[in-house]
């Protein structure tokens, strides 16, 4: 017997109601250029610690695996309880998902973003200036217009937030994955996308395909400042994937602002509730909708955006907008609650990293580790130790009662 049919035979049908809130690249690293502490510690967070004063375990998650850096696809996936080694997931798939495109079997999409061109055709900034989003609509509605076709597939043009916008290729005998048309740093032409399997004849069309919608499409940029160019990456087709209410026996929901992370709730089942924009509105939301789901993804971008720049203020102050709004969620608490990241992004790598994330779990029933704060230091002495992020539904459900007695 696997440990997923273990779960599923032991798991019990409860009224608990669970809320899972990520902010997004929370674990930081102390150094001594920051006074030795990380935003979180030097966040002033009131509620939070109120809340660990109540009584929670704390401890720290492995995204996928040690010394492993994760996307935030694996990350959140690992999260959801899905084992990110074993259901791995294209860029594009989840941002598509994100932006309503419906997707059909077969279908292949692209992660893609506008970025600027020098007259050599080498990439001179990834992100277009981070041109608006109005901007990004109406240079979509161009290619749409003009590139409805390539080879035998048709292409499917959605615009997103900022420089970012997602491409599908509808066709026949089409898959991925594709290495990425993205240099991921400055200086360097655009590479072709190129099939992972050598073997995959399906890869290789889709490969084609993919250049041969370069070759359209680039020249309706040109003249174009600054986005005259874009990139592609995560060029991959929709995996199967079980439900989250096959798996958990739980209704769930899906606040989240980004198309990324509305696309995975909505990979596993979720519902997505579309509307509120900041973290105080997304908590209003919660409440309002607290009798129809069993089971609530709350996602907070900003802490992970502010790591990247190698802001240590912005991020320490995302961490304290977080913490004033928390009180309105804690006016009908979950019966579990565990706030944590997707992964670290330290402002000291500007990026995301392989450091093992924070996590607090909060229950009648998770005893108290006896500290004063949310931190990392604080997890690191917490009762829950550091375990894999796939772990955290499963103790989430414990904590719940979900699951009967193993055995005699």
């Amino acid at each position: 017997m696997n440990l997923d049919t273990l779960y599923s035979e032991l798991t019990l049908k409860t009224q608990a109601k669970l809320a899972l809130v990520v902010l997004d690249g929370l674990g930081d690293v102390a150094t001594n250029a920051q006074n030795r502490m990380t935003p979180l510690e030097a966040a002033r967070t009131p509620n939070l610690d109120a809340l660990v004063a109540a009584g929670c375990a704390q401890g720290r998650m492995i995204p996928v695996a040690p010394g492993i850096t994760p996307g935030s696809g694996p990350g959140h996936l690992a999260l959801f309880g899905y084992d990110p080694l074993e259901y791995q997931v294209g860029r594009g798939v989840i941002e598509a998902l994100g932006l309503g495109v419906e997707l059909q079997a077969g279908d292949v999409a692209a992660r893609a973003n506008f970025c600027t061109l020098d007259e050599r055709g080498i990439v001179t900034d990834r992100r277009a200036g981070r041109i608006d989003t109005a901007v990004c609509e109406r240079l979509c509605a161009r290619l749409r217009e003009r590139v409805t076709r390539v080879g035998d597939a048709e292409v499917i043009i959605q615009a997103g937030k900022g420089h970012r916008f997602v491409v599908v290729f509808r066709g026949k005998g089409l898959e991925g994955p594709l290495t990425d048309a993205d240099p991921h740093r400055e200086g360097l032409p655009i590479p072709a996308a190129k099939p992972v399997s050598a073997k995959s004849a399906r890869q290789k069309k889709t490969a084609e395909l993919v250049a041969e919608f370069y070759r359209q499409a680039l020249p309706v940029l040109a003249g174009e400042s600054p986005a005259n160019g874009f990139l592609m990456r995560g060029i991959a087709h929709q995996p199967a994937i079980p439900q989250f209410i096959e798996r958990y026996q739980l209704r769930a929901a899906c606040l989240a602002v980004y198309p990324m992370y509305k696309g995975l709730a909505q990979l596993v089942g979720m519902t997505k509730l579309e509307g509120p924009q900041t973290i105080a509105e997304q908590f209003e939301r919660y409440l309002a909708e607290y009798e129809r789901f069993d089971f609530f993804f709350i996602h907070y971008k900003y802490p992970d955006m502010h790591g990247e720049d190698g802001n240590f203020e912005a991020k320490r102050r995302a961490i304290e907008e977080f913490d004033a709004a928390l009180p309105i969620l804690l006016r009908k608490k979950p019966d579990v609650l565990a706030i944590t990241g997707d992964h670290s992004t330290p402002c000291a790598v500007r990026g995301h990293s392989w450091h093992p994330q924070p996590v607090l779990l909060h229950s009648p029933y998770t005893g108290t580790d006896k500290l004063e704060r949310f931190t990392e230091t604080g997890a690191n002495l917490g009762s829950l130790g550091v375990f894999e992020a796939k772990y955290l539904l499963r103790l989430m459900q414990a904590n719940a009662r979900m699951f009967d007695k193993f055995g005699a």
